[in-house]
């Protein structure tokens, strides 16, 4: 398959990456050449193989370049969520052991925390206005002009970070690619399944440090396609965007299914979407009629996809599929699905276990006892989610082994938000899990239990929510608190969070 050099040779002036509604394009004979300046430019700070940058970046154009040089170059790549506090993006930086940090002028908080512990020296490049003390990136950039031929060798990967159960983000590691033939093989399930070609235009309005954004975009390059690239979702321009583009394909998350399902009657069906051949949705569970409300709307075109930031395995299923196997996630095309009981044995058809998949490999960074955990004797490996598979070997999830909450998309541990809720003087106790939201699929609920039950109020509960906010990121932060007289926990501390979660399930469904 080409790569992005024979792209770039093919068809120099074709757009590769187009920011929404705005003058900004970027062609491949560009792309091309800002990605080896870049591969230049790490190799002139002495990064080598296995070594790794961080990104802390808007959805912006130079986001391709940066991870396209550093691919070149066997660089690991780590992209940053821009809503993480400040402290929370350092760890990060840290923790990945980053020899370079490529960030945002506009994170300047950012910059500061890792300013301030910075132990391993990493240097931080700035892109924007200039930060004392830091890099310049166009200065830097404008160092390499001169195209330079880079020898076949280990291709570099992401390296993506997902909250632990302790709360402290943990690394998702997988051994590097050995050369580009099996870089380019590894996206053959992407272009297999959902037909992605050099005549694709796919459509992200999700941010790129998420893995399946970025890992979709950046298929879309490899095929030689165009990538329409939105700096921020928005339900009205998602739509004008597939008829303004033309575009071919999309992905999103169900809480973007319902932004476009709840705009005006009018909006919705005066858009010529008739370009659009594949909507692929993954990252949370999407409710049937939501489901159907959009196979209503745009037609057969929805693929659904599973996987996680792991990469251990995927399935997915079409439009067809879901409609004779509703619930499900679809078949193995990455890997092969095991269902094991709780002694590691294999299950049958609709007995429902651990899901496991027999597939690629990964490590969670710095953390051999979770990698291990995750582990069979077989080295089948499970990212803790619990389900079955039917006669015809499609997939269904039922639930989570841990108490993961995924809101909008993003997944979120209860953990980190219960440290911080027991930090607060007035709090005695406190247990945090997800409730069903018809919108986001969960929310994030907090029970709180009080030293003084008298201080129990929907202001008070808006008072924790902030005190929460202080050093956690909204969007993991609780929507709703409410107050209990007494946790149920066992005499050893044990605490039934099944019981509290359960009243609330219930009240669900009574609704």
């Amino acid at each position: 398959m080409p790569t992005l050099k024979n792209w770039a040779a093919r068809h120099p002036d074709k757009v590769a990456v187009r920011v929404a509604f705005t003058e900004t394009t970027v062609t491949y004979r560009a792309l091309d050449r800002r990605a080896n300046s870049v591969t230049q430019l790490l190799m002139s700070m002495g990064l080598k193989s296995e070594d790794g940058v961080a990104i802390l970046l808007e959805n912006d154009p130079t986001y391709f370049e940066l991870v396209w040089g550093a691919r070149r170059n066997g660089i690991y790549y780590t992209p940053i969520s821009t809503h993480l506090k400040p402290d929370e993006a350092a760890y990060i930086v840290r923790d990945s052991s980053a020899k370079i940090l490529f960030v945002s002028a506009n994170f300047p908080e950012a910059i500061a925390a890792l300013k301030l512990d910075n132990p391993a020296g990493c240097i931080i490049i700035v892109l924007g206005e200039r930060i004392e003390g830091t890099l310049d990136y166009r200065t830097e950039l404008a160092k390499f002009g001169d195209y330079i031929e880079i020898p076949d060798g280990p291709v570099g990967k992401d390296f993506f970070y997902s909250s632990g159960t302790t709360g402290q983000p943990k690394g998702i590691k997988q051994p590097l690619f050995r050369n580009i033939a099996q870089a380019q093989s590894s996206g053959d399930w992407v272009r297999d399944n959902f037909k992605f070609d050099e005549e694709s235009i796919y459509l992200s309005p999700a941010p790129l440090y998420h893995g399946a954004p970025l890992r979709f975009t950046m298929r879309t390059l490899e095929s030689g396609g165009t990538v329409i690239l939105m700096p921020k979702f928005a339900a009205d321009k998602a739509l004008a965007a597939i008829e303004t583009y033309r575009v071919t394909h999309s992905q999103w998350v169900p809480t973007m299914f319902f932004r476009l399902l709840a705009l005006p009657e009018d909006i919705r069906r005066g858009a010529d979407l008739s370009s659009h051949k594949c909507a692929i949705h993954a990252a949370a569970p999407c409710p049937p009629e939501i489901k159907e409300q959009m196979i209503s709307w745009w037609g057969p075109i929805l693929w659904e996809y599973y996987a996680g930031s792991e990469r251990n395995g995927a399935t997915c299923l079409s439009t067809e599929e879901w409609l004779s196997h509703k619930g499900s996630v679809g078949r193995a095309c990455v890997g092969k699905v095991h269902i094991l009981d709780e002694d590691k044995g294999e299950l049958g058809p609709r007995e429902i276990g651990d899901v496991y998949f027999e597939g690629p490999s990964f490590v969670y960074h710095n953390d051999p006892e979770k990698t291990a955990k995750s582990r069979n004797d077989k080295g089948w490996s499970t990212i803790g989610d619990v389900g079955y598979v039917d006669e015809d070997g499609y997939l269904y999830l039922t639930d989570r082994r841990s108490h993961m909450i995924i809101s909008g998309g993003v997944n979120i541990y209860p953990a980190e938000i219960e440290n911080r809720l027991s930090m607060h003087p007035a709090v005695e106790d406190v247990a945090v899990f997800g409730i069903p939201n018809r919108e986001f699929g969960e929310e994030v609920k907090a029970v709180v239990q009080l030293k003084d039950p008298s201080l129990a109020s929907p202001a008070f509960a808006q008072t924790l929510i902030a005190f929460c906010k202080e050093s956690i990121s909204n969007v993991k932060c609780p929507r709703t608190v409410d107050f209990e007289t007494e946790m149920p926990r066992q005499e050893n501390g044990k605490l039934f969070k099944h019981v509290l979660k359960k009243r609330y399930l219930q009240s669900a469904s009574a609704a």
